[in-house]
């Protein structure tokens, strides 16, 4: 019986295919997606640059069972498996790199935390890749309230001599990787593998850089917006903006973990290296420190922007209350001359009989009225709260 959808422990903004756990199977089983791709194997082997060994080799296997003459052909290889659509042959991958049945599984369970896992002979390690979201042309021709990224998981292994990646479908951020491997550029090429593992897991982290960077563009267009007192609908922008950047520190956080972990001793990863990886354990920590920044700016707008809200109220209270103040003593002297009384009596209001009687009154109203304007100018209550 599948996993129903609301019980899955999926990325909410994930776009990417996730396999079908299915309950009660035996744990190690290897339940590959029937909708997934079928897996497209490649491979890139290579050696220092002083090696006779050196050259660039790029391969597409038409079966499992070419890769071990591949591995022993080079000194270092990077097998990269593209779609996950086939167990059979991610059985025979594992036979073949002695990988734990469980590793399998993690790998095809697409709904994984990064993590790190150490075996006796090679190291897994499971990151979520950021992938461009492209817009709507429909409904976000602009790209400014859309999703802008989608993730999908990759696993890699590192042995001796070679690493092994499996992703979910083709199309990843390991362009740069592939291109400092046939330009010879950099120290990639005569290093082992172990610096190879580094070089995509910073690939990996490097992606993010493009996510939170367009995040910080909205949260600038939108801080704009509510300065300028032109935004619409910005308290549901910043609330979808905010969850967005949730998402991306939920990312983050175990990606800081797993690149911290990479930090200790150990066999499979030499000094050299690790002095690299904690630059790539520098970078999750600026992505997340950046995340968690955005996130509370987001906050701090939308409660500038209720501010804003507050005080556009209160001038608007400011002036239906300066008009009602001077409108109540000229409600009060036109009710007075309005009672009307007979002019016969001697208390009664001679003003009435006046030739300019009428004048006077009008100027009398005007005076107040203007004399009250004066005192609110001088009090300051007529200035625009900025």
């Amino acid at each position: 019986m599948p996993i129903p959808p609301a019980a899955r422990l999926a990325n909410p903004f994930r776009r990417g295919r996730s396999s079908r756990n299915e309950l009660h199977t035996v744990p190690g089983t290897v339940a590959a997606d029937p909708t997934a791709p079928k897996p497209i194997l490649t491979g890139i082997g290579y050696g220092p640059n002083s090696d006779t060994h050196g050259k660039l080799t790029e391969i597409v296997f038409d079966s499992p069972d070419e890769i071990p003459a591949f591995l022993d052909a080079h000194p270092v290889a990077w097998v990269n498996v593209d779609g996950l659509g086939d167990a059979p042959v991610l059985n025979r991958l594992g036979e073949i790199f002695g990988l734990h049945p469980l590793e399998l599984e993690d790998v095809t369970h697409t709904h994984q935390r990064a993590k790190l896992e150490e075996y006796p002979d090679h190291l897994f390690v499971v990151a979520d890749m950021a992938k461009p979201c492209p817009p709507d042309p429909r409904t976000d021709p602009d790209h400014a309230d859309g999703p802008i990224f989608k993730t999908e998981q990759i696993s890699l292994f590192l042995g001796r001599g070679w690493v092994l990646t499996f992703q979910e479908e083709p199309g990843d951020c390991f362009g740069p990787v592939r291109e400092r491997l046939k330009s010879k550029r950099g120290r990639i090429r005569d290093c082992g593998a172990d610096y190879l593992f580094y070089a995509l897991i910073d690939a990996v982290l490097d992606g993010y850089f493009p996510v939170v960077e367009s995040l910080g563009d909205r949260l600038e267009t939108l801080d704009n917006e509510i300065s300028d007192r032109s935004g619409r609908g910005v308290v549901g922008r910043l609330h979808r903006l905010r969850g967005e950047l949730l998402v991306v520190r939920k990312l983050l956080w175990p990606h800081r973990e797993m690149t911290n972990s990479l930090l200790r001793d150990r066999e499979l990863i030499s000094r050299s290296t690790q002095v690299f990886l904690r630059d790539a354990h520098d970078h999750a920590q600026q992505l997340l420190e950046l995340s968690e920044t955005y996130r509370e700016l987001c906050s701090d707008l939308r409660d500038f922007h209720y501010a804003q809200l507050n005080t556009r109220s209160g001038e608007v209270q400011k002036v239906l209350t300066i008009v009602g103040s001077i409108f109540i003593p000229l409600s009060f002297v036109a009710g007075l001359w309005g009672m009307n009384f007979d002019t016969k009596y001697e208390y009664n209001m001679p003003e009435l009989e006046w030739a300019y009687g009428y004048p006077f009154a009008l100027g009398l109203m005007g005076a107040i009225a203007f004399g009250l304007l004066f005192f609110f100018w001088r009090m300051g209550w007529l200035r625009r709260e900025e």
